[in-house]
């Protein structure tokens, strides 16, 4: 898809029902059009992850996830030989009188004996988006490794040699900020820091992705999650609670943030004890 401007880019995510700012719009069009991988930093929930997923449905690619966590190897996102069919495969073979070694020691090292997991898998599948979420939460180890992947979209497997991306995939790298970053990893992205959405422009995403919401609601809830960012919380919410907490109060048939029900269902919203009783112990969920 050529997708000539930032502009153009706001107006096919908007359809998608992500509504991004200039400055969000403007990294990912660069990253797409320099074919370089795009890190999307900032707080839980403000829409790094759904970008991602926007991008893939507008391109019509398919979504590849490599989520992130302590301990994770190059083996786990790289790919891995199915021992369970190679060996039935020699099991096979000897029942079918098969004596030359060398030929099956060939043979169980073939393509379609290696399970390709998500870096692999990303960079065969043209065309693609890789999500690598929340890179913050791997080892050093693994962020250097994964720049060696980034910079030339090259994998080598030993037993069969250099696999080569024909075209890159479009690279989406998250970190929620729980540790700094390398620069070195940075260096070879685009980067873009994620604030929370403004007032009305959380609004405009309530109404937007909860078509059953009320402009009443949507504001009042906007305002309380305005107020609750400003409330020196552990974990504020973000969009992706927002709208959690909006579908919550919809379930239950509301059309206004009143007081009662705010509180019922701010387990949506908040997810640390100390939080909740911060908020309602400061009265935070009265508005005007």
């Amino acid at each position: 898809m050529d997708i000539e401007s930032p502009e153009k880019l706001i107006e096919l995510l908007d359809r998608h029902a992500y509504l991004a700012d200039e400055g969000l719009a403007t990294a990912a069009f660069l990253a797409l059009r320099m074919r370089r991988p795009l890190f999307l930093e900032g707080e839980a929930g403000v829409g790094k992850t759904e970008l991602a997923k926007t991008l893939a449905g507008l391109l019509g690619a398919p979504l590849i996830r490599l989520q992130c966590y302590e301990g994770l190897d190059a083996a786990q996102a790289l790919y891995d030989w199915d021992f369970a069919r190679q060996l039935l495969h020699l099991k096979a073979a000897e029942v079918a009188g098969v004596t030359d070694v060398r030929r099956l020691e060939g043979e169980i090292y073939e393509r379609r004996f290696l399970i390709a997991r998500p870096l692999l898998k990303a960079l065969e599948t043209q065309p693609s988006v890789l999500l690598v979420d929340e890179i913050d939460r791997a080892d050093d180890e693994f962020e250097a490794f994964l720049l060696e992947v980034l910079s030339d979209f090259t994998i080598s497997v030993p037993e069969l040699g250099m696999i080569r991306a024909e075209s890159p995939p479009v690279v989406v790298v998250t970190s929620n900020r729980t540790r700094e970053v390398h620069d070195a990893l940075k260096r070879r992205c685009l980067y873009h820091w994620l604030e929370h959405p403004s007032f009305e422009r959380e609004v405009a995403i309530l109404l937007r992705r909860l078509p059953a919401c009320t402009e009443t609601l949507a504001r009042q809830v906007a305002g309380a999650a305005e107020r609750l960012r400003g409330a020196d919380l552990v974990k504020p919410p973000g969009i992706a609670e927002t709208l959690d907490w909006t579908e919550a109060l919809l379930t239950l048939g509301a059309d206004e943030l009143d007081p009662g029900r705010a509180a019922a269902t701010l387990g949506a919203a908040l997810k640390y004890r100390e939080d909740v009783e911060r908020v309602l112990g400061n009265g935070l969920l009265r508005h005007d």
